[in-house]
């Protein structure tokens, strides 16, 4: 008996069985479709990440008030960082294109009888170039709106319909904490990064904020959250960092730790990569076990199969089967149960994965190599799990078989 016969014997004998086969099969497909579902919500979500980072700015350095172990005990807001810091890193750090500083406060807006409370943030002219936004509508305010401390403001994109709706902002007058706030411009929608929804935020110059808003609390000078500041290239980045550690340090006369802590996108990446990495591992790990149990479930039906065709078997032997025609004819079952399992599996994997990103933030993230091993290691176990039963039946003495039917 040749390979294709063999072939076309197990489909017929898999396909007079149906609800077994398929029962044989349910365990590859969950272990399946779990394995390429993990790995394709772990690379999604590991781009998702990546891209809120890449939309803080191009080659970003934040400048963090305090340092690490600080951050890490305190509950309070450390402020050791000033605009002059900023300036001074602007200025003097030649590795650094532009630097900008945010000074963060939640206040209550209202328009006519809207109100609602948002994350106000004062910020510096510069925070375009550095943060990579652009104004839709309107104007930025400039070095002579922040010198002045005018009251004027630009609103993100959800911000603005939902104060305004269909009109036209530019001109209007909105009151933050009691302040009358003239709009100059609306900020081209983005999204979110890392928390903070920069559509749903208004931006005040930070003069402004400080003397009108939040108030002036150190003695050396205007307090920021944090500063950001752009480094000329990638290949800068961390001749940036040690730039501005000096220069800060010099600064505020230390001696011991830093009072500031510096934190980078690569770094951030970085972080992210190995999170999301050892959780792929971990899930598809669990999700793995499934093709495991699958293959245990595929070799105890092909045993108990091996005992109901103990008959059939002894027959073949009788009229001239080898060891080796028994052998192939149970391999290739399991094969093709472990193989249609796995195609299954993959389609309902794939499925799950365009789901979750149909339904979430995270992208379909597909990949041809997990599809390829998982289908791969599906048809493995089946082949691994079918010996045992496929040596039985080929060793079964055909004179003992046909007595024992």
């Amino acid at each position: 008996m040749n390979f294709l016969e063999s072939v076309e014997m197990a489909a017929k004998t898999l396909l007079s069985n149906k609800l077994r086969s398929a029962l044989t099969m349910l365990g590859i497909i969950i272990g399946n479709s779990s394995v390429i579902a993990m790995i394709g919500i772990g690379e999604g979500g590991q781009q998702f990440v990546s891209k809120q980072l890449n939309s803080l700015g191009s080659n970003v350095l934040f400048v963090i008030p305090g340092n690490e172990e600080v951050q890490r005990v305190s509950r309070d807001v450390v402020r050791t960082l000033v605009l002059e810091d900023a300036e001074a890193i602007a200025t003097q750090v030649p590795t650094v294109a532009a630097t900008t500083a945010e000074l963060n406060s939640r206040q209550v807006t209202v328009y006519r009888n809207k109100n609602t409370n948002i994350n106000i943030i004062g910020t510096t002219p510069s925070f375009l170039k550095v943060r990579d936004f652009e104004v839709g509508t309107g104007r930025f305010f400039n070095e002579i709106d922040m010198k002045r401390s005018n009251p004027v403001v630009v609103l993100g994109a959800k911000l603005k319909e939902k104060l305004f709706g269909n009109v036209n902002p530019i001109g209007q007058q909105i009151r933050i904490k009691n302040t009358s706030f003239q709009v100059i411009g609306v900020l081209s929608e983005k999204g979110s990064s890392l928390g903070v929804d920069y559509d749903e935020s208004a931006l005040v110059p930070i003069i402004t904020a400080a003397n009108r808003l939040v108030g002036r609390k150190s003695p050396y000078g205007l307090e920021v959250t944090y500063i950001v500041a752009s480094a000329q290239d990638g290949d800068s980045v961390d001749a940036a960092e040690f730039q501005i550690t000096n220069l800060l340090r010099q600064r505020h006369k230390l001696v011991g730790e830093n009072d500031f802590t510096i934190r980078t996108q690569k770094d951030a990446l970085e972080t992210v990569g190995q999170i999301s990495g050892a959780l792929t591992i971990m899930l598809t790990g669990i999700a793995a076990i499934s093709l495991v149990v699958g293959g245990i479930g595929i070799m105890n039906i092909m045993l108990v199969s091996v005992t109901e065709r103990t008959q059939e078997i002894g027959l073949r032997k009788a009229i001239g089967a080898t060891q080796r025609d028994i052998l192939l004819q149970f391999m290739i079952e399991a094969v093709i149960v472990s193989v249609v399992g796995g195609v299954l599996g993959t389609t309902l994997g794939v499925s799950g994965i365009m789901l979750v990103a149909a339904i979430s933030p995270l992208d379909a993230s597909i990949s041809l190599v997990s599809i390829t091993m998982a289908v791969g290691i599906s048809g493995g176990i089946g082949l691994f799990f079918g010996v045992f039963p496929a040596r039985r039946a080929a060793q079964l003495d055909p004179i003992v078989a046909l007595r024992s039917a």
